[in-house]
């Protein structure tokens, strides 16, 4: 599969995986000066791409495992979610959890983008629903047996 991106400036770097076997491709801040997150702050950080999904497909911004566990730097919405019609600018809302003012720099590695499949699927009421191992167990209750 393909997916067409649009540099937006030409300073914009296309994602990449950092391994062969990565599921997510890195995207990048696009920003010509270092952008600070103070703590409990949410910056939106641009990556200059605008993008073409295939139909059927969506894009999820996910974090960068070291950037969430070592600086508390994640995705404010946790994933972001782009749409195959959606062809503006892709932006990645970062929040800082930390108690420690985060810079980010201009090309830094942000965020990680994964695509997914996305059928689309049909909401309908049922009077009752079947019944499972599990039942209307929640949080926790797989492993409290």
């Amino acid at each position: 599969m393909t997916v067409l991106f649009q540099k937006l400036d030409p300073a914009a770097q296309l994602p990449r995986r950092a391994t062969g076997g990565a599921a997510g491709y890195d995207l990048c801040a696009c920003i010509r000066l270092p952008l600070v997150a103070e703590p409990g702050q949410t910056v939106s950080v641009p990556t200059g791409l605008a993008m073409a999904l295939p139909k059927g497909y969506g894009g999820f911004i996910f974090a960068r495992s070291g950037l969430g566990i070592r600086h508390g730097v994640v995705p404010g919405n946790c994933v972001g979610v782009i749409d195959s019609d959606y062809r503006g600018e892709v932006l990645v809302g970062l929040h800082n959890h930390s108690d420690t003012a985060y810079t980010i720099q201009p090309g830094e590695r942000i965020a990680q983008l994964v695509v997914l499949k996305t059928p689309s699927w049909e909401a309908k009421e049922a009077d009752l629903l079947d019944d499972t191992d599990r039942g209307t167990g929640g949080f926790g209750s797989t492993g409290s047996r």
